[in-house]
């Protein structure tokens, strides 16, 4: 009987043991599990992140203040260049450019710009604009919030922030109208991310007729449906890539958008609601591309177009198919979004400074004689499944 209770407390012993190494091996695998799945997390949060801020910018209806402070990529670093040597953005040295058919344009073709910017905005990107592109338009405004003297910016009185664009955009319009009317022929709106090749935009202007109610930009479509269960594709150009609107646009805006409830409408898009009240006024949303179906105005930086990367909401809105690649952008762009102050910088160098020698580049025909679409800004699909 002794020996059955010796054998008995023996075993005890090793089931206790084998009892506890199991516990103790189940815990340090557990942790050793859990450190791994952190650092893991932590680096496809990571990667996550950067693929979104580079590649995939999701949010469609983010404001360009919005778009830096998620943007890892659009901070710049700290400013501790002397300023002698910094990028000759006055263009003083030579160069040998034969201008004549800019400067022809630049008479003929008068184009107005007003740039939306920001309080938070203005020091670090309206005067980067203001410096490099902006001087080679023929008149060239800043819209904000709040007035600044300094650059100078115009005060609309009005909050900041994405839900409040429609009604920047509208006061900004409509003291265009109300002081500027007879400046120019044509009225681009863009933001103070956004860089733009003027002498391209006036050559893509000087085959329209700005007698006309139109406005170009880069062309999106969405599906609407209206209170009554109509449905319709809504046209409109991004409110990022800039859009022009021609004299007889901005008159039946000055005219009429007033009292219109499309146009008074404060769409969190400004430009979806932009476009609806063009739409409204019998504007046109035309056609921009170039005679060979290229690319001129561009919501995002060039090498989203030129490697063909887009987020989803891209593909399903663009309405010229979300091409890619080199051949997908004309020759004379005109415009890019999501540029930072010394990507524009770099870009005004890389246009206006930077030639192969030896390589003389002629004059190309690529505006359309005529449009090949254009829409009033809404196309009825009621009746389409």
């Amino acid at each position: 009987m002794s020996r059955i209770i010796t054998a008995l407390m023996r075993c005890d012993r090793t089931s206790v043991r084998f009892s506890l190494g199991f516990v103790l091996g189940l815990a340090l695998a557990s942790l050793l599990a859990a450190v791994i799945m952190v650092s893991g997390s932590r680096r496809y949060l990571v990667n996550r992140e950067v693929n979104r801020m580079v590649i995939e910018p999701d949010d469609k209806y983010l404001t360009s203040e919005e778009w830096s402070e998620r943007s890892v990529w659009d901070r710049e670093p700290q400013d501790i260049r002397d300023p002698a040597t910094d990028l000759d953005t006055a263009d003083r040295h030579t160069h040998r450019d034969d201008d004549t058919e800019a400067q022809r344009l630049a008479k003929e073709v008068r184009v107005l710009i007003w740039v939306m910017t920001s309080p938070k905005t203005v020091q670090s990107r309206a005067k980067v604009v203001r410096d490099t592109w902006g001087r080679r338009a023929n008149k060239i405004l800043f819209f904000s919030s709040k007035g600044d003297p300094d650059l100078p910016t115009i005060g609309l009185d009005v909050g900041e922030g994405r839900q409040h664009l429609m009604e920047k955009t509208n006061r900004a319009f409509r003291y265009i109208y109300e002081n500027y009317i007879d400046d120019a022929d044509w009225f681009m709106k863009v933001d103070d991310d956004t860089y733009v090749i003027v002498e391209n935009l006036r050559y893509f202007l000087s085959g329209e007729n700005s007698s006309e109610p139109v406005y170009f930009g880069h062309h999106f479509h969405m599906p609407f449906q209206t209170w009554t269960r109509e449905k319709f594709q809504l046209h409109y150009h991004s409110g990022g890539a800039g859009y022009v609107i021609s004299k007889e646009a901005l008159k039946r805006f000055g005219e009429k958008g007033k009292g219109s409830k499309q146009c008074g409408q404060y769409i969190v898009a400004e430009d979806i609601g932009f476009g609806q009240c063009m739409s409204s006024l019998g504007v046109r949303v035309s056609n921009s591309t170039d005679a060979l179906g290229r690319s001129r105005f561009h919501c995002f930086p060039p090498d989203y177009f030129t490697q063909g990367v887009y987020p989803a909401w891209y593909h399903q809105h663009d309405a010229n198919g979300a091409k890619g690649g080199i051949g997908s952008m004309s020759d004379y762009a005109i415009s890019f979004h999501y540029i930072r102050p010394m990507q524009m910088k770099l870009m005004d160098y890389l246009i206006y400074h930077l030639t192969p020698y030896g390589i003389l580049r002629g004059l190309q025909n690529l505006n359309r004689k005529h449009n090949a679409t254009q829409t009033d800004g809404n196309t009825d699909i009621s009746n389409k499944s």
